[in-house]
């Protein structure tokens, strides 16, 4: 038997749950089908909130034949096949899973299909269409984003699926209590897929149990939260190293440090952590380190570096101590951005302007012939005056006096450089105007 979020997939816009935006009275997708003027589109969005639920009804409303094929699985030979489908009988709809995984090779045979209107696309992606598919795709589809799914959508799927005689759970005359209802739809975490599966998975499960015990079931049965929570171990997490909801994580992470809010930090470190991904939260929170808190704390940021090893050293479970200690310190640290903002100027000036050579002094003079270029002949050893320090000039002529470092003075670490930062530059200034002795 196939599981029941396959068996309870609409068959129209008007069974669809969620995504009022796009399949809402007036809204675009139901204008394409009441219309008949369907276009290609890609929808994107976490796994389970509607994707081919919406590919599906869409085919059902129309007179279409309807295809499903996955980009990273299924072949050239798949899509000749649909190609061929869709000469025959004028148009087909293929509902096309991961498209962000298409290669070239397909694309460039998809192109002209699509130009001619033999196949509808619809392209299914978790990822952000506008990062990961190509151009050459994106303009001939219309790009939806779809939504999470509400407690309200999930529960009404539920109970769908509990009344539906056909299809859904109906001849079990299964109540489910509102607690055990709750801690389904929590567990699913918007996940519609694993949610009716789960609850398909209690009802049957529950029922054997039942039978065995002798009870009987022929007046219906009612789960309970004590039988729902056996039945459902693992709550959908929907995290994907490479997709759009990992990316949404890790840039709330980041954020959250920034702001300093440790309580929401943590939040996220949380559900980083569950999803199991170390080496994402230990190059994410390095980046932090240096990009967020910086010169106004360097001695923290070393410290996140350790604790990262340490997290790196023990694997999870035990990573996540070394991880939540770096998380809570550099969330109460103070923040600069000073060293970010000073090398992107500088990168900035490298890739926008002409810089010009590098001064002849500093120029290499280890080889013959060096000295008749004039490489390094006039450059002044620092270490050989008092203070190791000497004015000399280091830029090149056509940056002259361009300044990079702009420190806030957020900290008295940072306070500290920028004086030391001031005092350098005024001495270079006044030194340059004499020459060196």
């Amino acid at each position: 038997m196939k599981p029941l979020a396959y068996r309870m997939r609409p068959k129209n816009l008007d069974e669809v749950v969620g995504q009022q935006h796009l399949i809402g009275p007036g809204k675009i997708i139901r204008r394409m089908v009441e219309a008949k003027l369907l276009s290609s589109m890609i929808l994107y969005g976490p796994p389970g909130i509607g994707k081919t639920s919406i590919a599906s009804a869409i085919a059902g409303s129309t007179k279409y034949a309807f295809r499903k094929l996955n980009a990273a699985t299924d072949g050239k030979k798949q899509l000749e096949q649909v190609a061929t489908e869709g000469k025959m009988s004028g148009t087909v709809i293929l509902l096309l899973d991961e498209i962000h995984r298409l290669d070239k090779t397909k694309q460039d045979f998809l192109l002209p299909l699509l130009e001619k209107g033999e196949i509808i696309l619809i392209g299914a992606t978790t990822e952000n269409p506008y990062i990961s598919i190509s151009p050459a795709i994106r303009s001939r589809c219309q790009i939806f984003e779809l939504k999470s799914l509400s407690t309200a959508d999930v529960k009404q799927a539920i109970d769908r699926a509990l009344k539906d005689t056909t299809n859904g759970l109906g001849k079990y005359q299964v109540k489910v209590t509102n607690d055990a209802q709750k801690l389904l739809i929590q567990k699913g975490n918007g996940d519609l897929r694993s949610t009716l599966n789960g609850l398909e998975l209690a009802v049957r499960s529950t029922k054997q149990e039942m039978i065995a015990a002798g009870k009987s079931t022929e007046q219906g049965f009612t789960i309970n939260q004590e039988e729902m929570a056996n039945s459902i171990q693992l709550r959908s997490q929907n995290f994907d190293a490479s997709g759009d909801g990992h990316y949404d994580l890790v840039s709330a992470f980041q954020k959250s440090i920034r702001g300093s809010d440790t309580d929401a930090a943590l939040h996220y470190l949380a559900r980083l952590v569950e999803s199991g991904d170390l080496p994402a939260i230990c190059r994410r929170l390095s980046v932090i380190a240096y990009e967020d808190i910086g010169l106004a704390n360097p001695a923290a940021a070393q410290h996140a570096i350790i604790a990262i090893q340490a997290a790196q050293s023990l694997g999870f479970p035990e990573a996540r101590i070394p991880l939540a200690n770096a998380v809570i310190e550099l969330a109460l640290s103070p923040k600069s951005n000073s060293a970010i903002k000073a090398i992107d100027q500088a990168l900035n000036d490298v890739r926008q302007h002409d810089f010009g050579a590098i001064p002849d002094n500093l120029k290499d003079a280890h080889y013959s012939g060096a000295a008749k270029l004039g490489h390094g002949t006039n450059y002044v050893y620092p270490h050989s005056y008092p203070g190791d320090w000497v004015a000399q000039q280091y830029l090149p002529d056509k940056l002259t006096g361009q300044h990079y470092f702009d420190p806030k003075g957020n900290s008295k670490i940072e306070k500290a450089f920028q004086k030391q930062y001031l005092v350098l530059q005024n001495m270079q200034k006044e030194g340059l105007k004499k020459k060196p002795q």
